[in-house]
C-alpha cells in the first residue's frame, strides 16, 4: 500500500503508554493548583473550581486547556518511546486515517471527522474502560476510534491476516461506524435492544457490521481512484482479513462449533461480500445491508 509522504492528520490522540484512568493528561499540573487556590478564596471562586474539577473528571483534559483557550485537536506523548516497528504503525494508522477523512470529506456533505485514539493495554473512552483484548472499536459517545496497535501483530499472527492493506481496513471499518453514528443508523439498532429477542437484535447487528464493511469498501474504492494507493495483493490482504475474522471462522477456530443465531458480525463470506460490493461500485447507496434481500 502507498501510504508515505502524504499529509498528517489532526486528529489522531497519541495515547500509548499512558494509564488508562479518566484524567490521562497526567492530572493537575502546578500553574493550575495556583489558580485553583486562588479561587476557592470567594464563592464565585468555588463554582468555578466545580466547574473546572468536572471538565477534568468526565474529559479527562487538563482544565487549563479550556481555561487558557488551549483545545488542540491532538494529544501527543512525548515520553513515550515505542519501538521502531510500533512508530510506523503509528504513522502508518495517522496516513490511513487522513486518506478517510479525504474521501468522506468529499462524498459527504457536512461530514464530521473522528478521532483516532491509539493506546497501550487498557484506555477509558465515553463508552467505558475497555483492554487491548477488546481490539479495535468505536465509540459513538465520543467520536473517537480506539486502537491498540499490538492488534495488527495479533491480526498477523494468530488470524493470519498479515498486511498493511489488511490494518487499514480495519481502520476503515471503525470509520464505517462513524459515519452509521452520523447517519442515525446506530442509534436506531440501538433502540430495538430488549424491544426484540436477542436473536433478531444479533441479525440487526450483523447488518450494521456488513455495512461498516461496505463502508470500508467504498472507502477503498475512491482511495485508489484518487491516489492509486493499492499495490499488488492488497485488495486480497483486505479480503483475507474480512475472512478471518467471519463469525463462522471464529467459533469454529475457537469452540469446534458454528451457532449462527449467535452470529454479531456475519460470517466470512458475507464481510468479504460486502466489502467488494463497496470496492466494486463505490456507492453508498448501495450499502442498505438493513433491506438486501440476501446478506
Amino acid at each position: 500500500m502507498k501510504w508515505r509522504n502524504r499529509r498528517k492528520s489532526t486528529n489522531v490522540e497519541d495515547r500509548r503508554g499512558m494509564s488508562s484512568g479518566r484524567n490521562s493528561g497526567g492530572g493537575l499540573n502546578p500553574m493550575l493548583i495556583g489558580l485553583l487556590l486562588k479561587l476557592v478564596t470567594s464563592k464565585k471562586g468555588l463554582l468555578i473550581v466545580g466547574v473546572v474539577v468536572a471538565i477534568m473528571y468526565f474529559t479527562g483534559n487538563n482544565p487549563l486547556n479550556f481555561l487558557t483557550g488551549n483545545t488542540s485537536n491532538q494529544i501527543q506523548n512525548t515520553t513515550y518511546k515505542g519501538t521502531a516497528k510500533e512508530n510506523e504503525l503509528a504513522e502508518f494508522s495517522n496516513q490511513v486515517l487522513r486518506d478517510t477523512e479525504d474521501v468522506w470529506n468529499g462524498l459527504l456533505s457536512n461530514y464530521q471527522e473522528p478521532k483516532l485514539v491509539l493506546f497501550t493495554n487498557a484506555v477509558s473512552s465515553a463508552c467505558g474502560s475497555a483492554s487491548s483484548a477488546t481490539g479495535p472499536f468505536y465509540c459513538p459517545g465520543d467520536n473517537k476510534i480506539y486502537i491498540d496497535l499490538s492488534f495488527f501483530d495479533e491480526m498477523a499472527r494468530k488470524l493470519n491476516a498479515p498486511g498493511d492493506f489488511a490494518q487499514a481496513y480495519v481502520i476503515a471499518h471503525e470509520v464505517g461506524h462513524h459515519i452509521q453514528n452520523l447517519t442515525g443508523i446506530s442509534r436506531k439498532v440501538q433502540s430495538m435492544r430488549g424491544k426484540i429477542s436477542k436473536t433478531e437484535y444479533n441479525k440487526l447487528s450483523v447488518m450494521l457490521e456488513l455495512q461498516a464493511d461496505f463502508y470500508a469498501g467504498v472507502w477503498a474504492h475512491h482511495s485508489q481512484r484518487n491516489n492509486l494507493i493499492l499495490d499488488d495483493n492488497d485488495l486480497q490482504e483486505a479480503l483475507n482479513a474480512a475472512n478471518a475474522i467471519g463469525d463462522d471462522r471464529l467459533q469454529k477456530k475457537s469452540t469446534g462449533r458454528v451457532v449462527p443465531d449467535s452470529f454479531t458480525h456475519g460470517t466470512s463470506a458475507q464481510r468479504m461480500r460486502w466489502f467488494k460490493k463497496g470496492f466494486d461500485t463505490g456507492d453508498i447507496n448501495q450499502g442498505d445491508t438493513f433491506n438486501a434481500k440476501t446478506l
